[in-house]
């Protein structure tokens, strides 16, 4: 009876009302199911990532600095108690060991006592709201345990220093005893955190069947609302089917709506596409900039490798000139020798500016030029070096040629080559050599350049041509000069250019170990050749 008068009631209401209603339930409960779904989503997923922060980054501490104490305290006081290691190492191990504990347990307290590491505003109404209880945190222990861990930290401190001040002295039957003491407080420290480890496991365990409990909560409030959302949907569905028949829309208005909303769907489309396009236009323009600056960047670092050596050789002159002047064997013919090597290196520096200018150029003009000039050009531009190393340079000419390229550039590949030669020989005690012989074959001219340094690490030998890979400090080497001549011989000489460690005979001396780098290069039927 109560249903039919509910029924009977609805019936009354007009039409416009009961979609109204419809609508307004359906519209509403949906927000309310997503608004809540989003809440469930939020809520089990902020206070999952806050609580497994807040627990395992403490637990990576602890163990962090049970191992710092294991790693760089037991087992640095085992090792030069035995002499492995020197005492100034020791101390270096040590105090980088008391950093590493003292960042750790720091970090370890910050996290622990952090207000940042709250459960979200939700768990706590829903727990207020529901009576959830929250985990025993036992703070009593906690504190206990910290406190006794700082108490053992300054104790094996202590304890360190005796020990430093102890092996200074020579003192070794006081300091195995000492070590022992370590030892004892360094297990008792890891006990310590061990149980504050599990302290914080456990209390992971129960924040995780807290969150699980607000989870089934809100679960259950969702459930409700959807229940609730259906059987009133439902209800006022039914009565709107039943008046459906009296509904009398405009076949016409319905149309002009729907041209409407495809007007607007089209209007939407052409500003997102020019939106789009501009968009696209923007990162074009990025992208063209980054491009120009990172060849800007390129060019310049070549530049700089370029004029390092050269650099080199006007400082050496310059002493040179500064020593003889103070010996008294400063003459007008040794200043003329010193001015003409100067001007040399600094019409191949100026040349350097020009040549990497015009080097991403297409059309570029070849030359003609004797290959043998183009090697002892650059063999005096690092002869002050070279001769301050105490390296013999010894060149073979048995095909000179004469080519029509790019000559400052292959003088740049011989000087890169040399310059990497020299660096290798620098630390040998042993006679230093720099061989580079020149042969014809065919159409093609091979240059041979080998030096007895030792050769290259075989795991280093793939990567010797690659950009920006060097084994030098960055103060000496940028890893672009044996990339560079690549691209020089490879592109601009239409040639190769390889590297192999070698046996091999320099100045009537054999050698092993020894570094050779091969550069082919093709002739061109209209040079000329001298044989």
């Amino acid at each position: 009876m109560k249903i039919k008068n509910i029924f009977s009631y609805i019936d009354k209401i007009p039409f416009t009302y009961k979609t109204s209603i419809l609508l307004f339930i359906i519209i509403g409960g949906m927000i309310l199911i997503i608004v809540l779904s989003q809440i469930s989503i939020y809520t089990v997923k902020h206070d999952f990532d806050i609580l497994f922060e807040k627990r395992t980054k403490p637990i990576i501490k602890l163990e962090a600095i049970k191992d710092a104490y294991v790693v760089n305290i037991h087992d640095t006081l085992y090792d030069v108690y035995h002499k492995n290691i020197t005492l100034e190492q020791a101390y270096d191990v040590l105090d980088l060991g008391e950093q590493l504990i003292e960042k750790n347990w720091n970090r370890y307290l910050e996290i622990t006592f952090s207000n940042k590491y709250e459960t979200s505003w939700v768990t706590k109404l829903i727990k207020e709201f529901f009576i959830i209880g929250s985990q025993d945190k036992n703070k009593i222990l906690q504190n206990s345990i910290i406190s006794n861990i700082n108490d053992k930290n300054v104790n094996i401190k202590e304890l360190v220093s005796k020990i430093i001040l102890e092996l200074s002295n020579e003192n070794y039957e006081k300091v195995s005893a000492l070590i022992a003491h370590v030892d004892f407080e360094i297990n008792t420290i890891s006990i310590y955190i061990t149980n504050l480890t599990n302290y914080d496991l456990n209390m992971a365990i129960s924040e995780k069947r807290d969150t699980q409990k607000v989870f089934n909560t809100l679960s259950m409030i969702l459930n409700i609302s959807i229940v609730w959302v259906f059987l009133f949907s439902i209800i006022l569905s039914i009565v709107i089917i039943i008046h459906f028949k009296r509904l009398h829309f405009s076949l016409e208005d319905a149309v002009n709506e729907k041209t409407k909303e495809l007007q607007a769907l089209n209007q939407s489309l052409e500003k997102r596409i020019r939106d789009e396009v501009g968009n696209s236009r923007k990162k074009d323009l990025i992208m063209f900039q980054q491009a120009r600056l990172a060849s800007l960047g390129e060019m310049i670092a070549n530049i700089a490798h370029q004029w390092r050596q050269p650099l080199g050789s006007l400082m050496m002159i310059v002493q040179g000139i500064g020593t003889k002047m103070e010996l008294g064997k400063l003459t007008p013919a040794v200043v003329e020798e010193k001015v003409n090597d100067a001007m040399l290196l600094g019409n191949n520096m100026s040349n350097t500016l020009e040549d990497f200018q015009n080097f991403f150029k297409p059309n570029k003009e070849k030359e003609e030029f004797s290959l043998k000039d183009c090697i002892e050009h650059s063999f005096e531009l690092s002869k002050y070096l070279l001769d301050k190393e105490k390296i013999e340079f010894h060149l073979k000419i048995l095909h000179d040629v004469k080519m029509h390229g790019f000559y400052n550039e292959l003088s740049q590949v011989f000087l890169n080559i040399i310059s990497n030669s020299k660096d290798a020989l620098i630390s040998k005690d042993h006679k230093k050599l720099i061989e580079i012989t020149v042969k014809k074959s065919k159409n093609k001219i091979r240059i041979n350049i080998v030096d007895n340094g030792g050769g290259i690490d075989e795991e280093i030998l793939p990567h010797v041509f690659e950009p920006y890979y060097t084994t030098k400090y960055k103060s000496a080497g940028t890893g672009i000069g044996l990339y560079m001549s690549q691209q020089i011989i490879q592109k601009h000489m239409n040639g190769t250019i390889d590297c192999k460690n070698v046996y091999y005979k320099i100045a009537d001396s054999d050698f092993e170990n020894c570094t050779l780098f091969t550069i082919t290069i093709p002739i061109n039927e209209g040079d000329k050749n001298n044989d």
